[in-house]
C-alpha cells in the first residue's frame, strides 16, 4: 500500500502552512474561540508536523490571559445529547448544565476524544456533577485544560478530515 500524500494539495498540513493569515485564523477559530490564540499558532507557521502544530497549540493554550480564557469560554455552547436520547436525558443535561453555567459564569467544557458516542451522556453528566463540587480557581485551571483538550481535538479533526478527503479524492481518481 502506497504512503500517504505528504505534499501538494493532497497534505492538508501543507494547506494550512500555506493558507493567508486571516484564512488561517478563521479556521482556528473554530477550534478555540480567542484572537490571541489562532494569531499567535498563525504566526508560528510552517509547522513541519501535524504533531509541531499540535504542540503549538497547545502551548498557545498555556499562554492565554483570564480574558482571553474567559472569552473562548464564552463562546462555548453547552453540548445536547443525541436527538434520539429520552426526555429524561435532555431534562437532566440542561439542568445539569444550568446548575453549572450559574455557579462558574460559562458553558460546561470537556473533552469526548476517545469516548465512545454511546457513553457521552454519561460522561458529560459525571464530569458536570463531579466538577460542581470545584472551588472557582480550581474550575478555571480544569476549564482551560478542557478547552486546550477541545481545541486540540478540533484542530487536528480538521487536518484529518482534510486528509480523508484527499486520499478518498486520491482513491477515487484511480492514482494510489
Amino acid at each position: 500500500m502506497p504512503a500517504p500524500a505528504t505534499h501538494g494539495d493532497h497534505d492538508p498540513l501543507a494547506r494550512f502552512n500555506a493558507l493567508p493569515a486571516a484564512a488561517a485564523q478563521e479556521l482556528l477559530l473554530t477550534c478555540c474561540h480567542s484572537h490571541r490564540w489562532a494569531e499567535r499558532v498563525t504566526a508560528h507557521r510552517p509547522y513541519p508536523t501535524l504533531d509541531a502544530l499540535l504542540a503549538a497549540a497547545d502551548e498557545a493554550g498555556y499562554d492565554l490571559s483570564v480574558a482571553d480564557r474567559d472569552g473562548a469560554l464564552a463562546a462555548e455552547s453547552s453540548a445536547t445529547p443525541h436527538p434520539d436520547a429520552p426526555p429524561a436525558a435532555h431534562t437532566a443535561l440542561r439542568a445539569a448544565h444550568a446548575a453549572y453555567e450559574s455557579r462558574f459564569g460559562h458553558a460546561f467544557v470537556i473533552s469526548l476524544d476517545g469516548v465512545r458516542p454511546g457513553e457521552r451522556l454519561d460522561q458529560v453528566l459525571a464530569g458536570i456533577r463531579s466538577r460542581l463540587a470545584n472551588e472557582p480557581d480550581e474550575e478555571r485551571v480544569v476549564a482551560a485544560d478542557e478547552l486546550r483538550r477541545l481545541a486540540r481535538g478540533r484542530l487536528a479533526h480538521h487536518l484529518g478530515a482534510a486528509a480523508n478527503r484527499a486520499q478518498t479524492a486520491v482513491r477515487a481518481s484511480g492514482m494510489r
